[in-house]
């Protein structure tokens, strides 16, 4: 299995934002729980297959 690193960052307007490396997923969230969540989501969405 690969691993894919996100780079995070608080942003003052919308919370947090979430950039991979290397990849086209980016993501966001108003709290760190909920852009776990979306991180999730994108990674789904991208890679074809559910991730725990």
């Amino acid at each position: 299995m690969n691993e894919i690193i996100f780079i995070v960052e608080e942003d003052v307007e919308s919370g947090y934002t979430a950039k991979a490396l290397g990849y086209s997923i980016f993501t966001q969230g108003e709290t760190i729980e909920e852009l776990k969540e979306n991180i999730k989501d994108a990674l789904e969405c991208h890679l074809g297959y559910f991730v725990s």
